[in-house]
């Protein structure tokens, strides 16, 4: 059990901690939201729905570019322990980013688990517009061959 507990801090050492997300992160949250865009934009229709759309997107877009602002702000970290590396103004690789770990509140995150838990509401949010998207042109065109 030494061994085990031995290795696995060793392979634990100096890891980066980091209370910022990687420029990758704010990309796929960015192309997420356009991709959500793109979709709500296959409801176009007559009557107010133009209208709509456009407002919805408007929301999207100040989401975006309230996203462009924070990836481009930060706070230098407070604390330093001896077996972590802190964030520094080098650029890290993904990678390296991702197998570190995500400062939250209540402690910390492996960073790889914070991304998930940061993407998974609008990818499931993307996905299931394109669902009902696709949904809706096929009842559409349907519709339309009667």
């Amino acid at each position: 059990m030494d061994a085990f507990t031995d290795q696995n801090s060793k392979s634990s050492a100096k890891r980066l901690v980091t209370s910022w997300l990687h420029p990758r992160v704010y990309m796929l949250l960015t192309g997420l939201a356009l991709w959500f865009v793109v979709w709500v934009w296959s409801f176009i229709g007559p009557g107010e729905t133009d209208y709509l759309l456009f407002i919805v997107s408007g929301f999207i877009a100040i989401v975006m570019t309230l996203q462009l602002v924070l990836s481009r702000v930060r706070q230098m970290p407070e604390s330093v322990t001896g077996d972590t590396v802190l964030d520094s103004d080098k650029p890290h690789s993904f990678r390296e980013w991702a197998r570190g770990y995500f400062d939250i509140e209540h402690g910390r995150l492996r960073s790889a688990d914070a991304t998930i838990l940061i993407l998974l509401p609008i990818a499931s949010a993307a996905i299931g517009m394109m669902a009902f998207g696709i949904e809706f042109q096929i009842v559409e065109h349907l519709a339309s061959n009667k």
